[in-house]
Formats: C-alpha cells, structure tokens, sequence
C-alpha cells in the first residue's frame, strides 16, 4: 500500500471515529485509491441512504462531494483538510437502489496558499455519471498541521 493511501484512509478513519455526521451517513465507504490530488473510492448503497422515492438521495451525494473533496485535499498530504466555501452539486439521473454500489473519484483540481478546488464524479457500476459536484475549501493553514505530510507525484514521502 502507498503512503499516500495509508495516509488518506487514516484521514477517513479520522472522520469516522469522531462519530458525526459521515460516521451516520456512509460509515462504509470505502477508500480504494489515493495518488497525490486524486481519490477513487466506493459506496455500497443502504436502505438509509435513499430518498422517499427510493433511489439515492440528494443530500447522500452533496455530503459525498464535501467528505470526497476533502480526501483528495488529505491526498496531498493535508491532515487538516480546511473548511468549505463552496460547494454544489448536478444531478445527472437517478442512481442507486440498495445493494447497488456507486463509484466515486475526486479530484483536487487546484491547490493554492488558501484555496482548495474540487471536482467529484458518482457512476453507477456500469459506469455511467449519475452526478458531479464541486468543492473549494479554504486550507489557509492546514499545511502546517504536525501530522501533514508530502507527497510526489510518485508516493514517495520527502
């Protein structure tokens, strides 16, 4: 397993343990890949993550585009992941009934001294977008959090 990954799962752990509101939405996402500014990761599709209709609901993907958002800023190393400014969601078709697993990759777009930018993409298994969002964060000082580390392109620590 990469440094990256080990550390960007140890990010997720992070958001799990503290038992708030990923911890009650998608406690089982997975986190299958982490390269620095890119994070692939899964959803297998419960009961309580669907709307009255009975697909996924809305709120399950924009909370998705925040948690995600975040580990591809955790994939660069970032332990302290900022906080959001910004943030939205489009909505494709409808995606997911129980049992289904939805695929998500992230992607950190821009890393700047205070911003962070965004782009997340849901596919169903046959791979087709049932929705993106955008995310931006100000990181500010996150980088200088003890626990932050660096990556290369290459997920070797320096």
């Amino acid at each position: 397993m990469s440094a990256c990954l080990r550390f960007t799962r140890r990010v997720w752990q992070s958001f799990i343990t503290t038992k708030g509101h990923d911890a009650q939405c998608f406690p089982n996402l997975i986190v299958h890949r982490a390269v620095p500014g890119q994070v692939n990761a899964s959803l297998k599709i419960e009961d309580y993550n669907l709307n009255r209709v009975g697909v996924i609901h809305g709120g399950l993907i924009l909370s998705m585009t925040d948690t995600l958002g975040s580990l591809a800023v955790a994939s660069k190393g970032y332990w302290m992941t900022g906080v959001s400014t910004d943030i939205g969601t489009s909505f494709v078709r409808p995606a997911g009934r129980p049992g289904d697993v939805l695929h998500v990759k992230a992607v950190l777009t821009t890393l700047g001294k205070s911003l962070a930018y965004t782009r997340v993409d849901f596919t169903d298994s046959a791979g087709e977008l049932v929705a993106y969002g955008y995310h931006t964060k100000y990181v500010g000082r996150s980088s200088t959090h003890q626990v932050s580390n660096t990556y290369s392109p290459m997920n070797v620590t320096f």
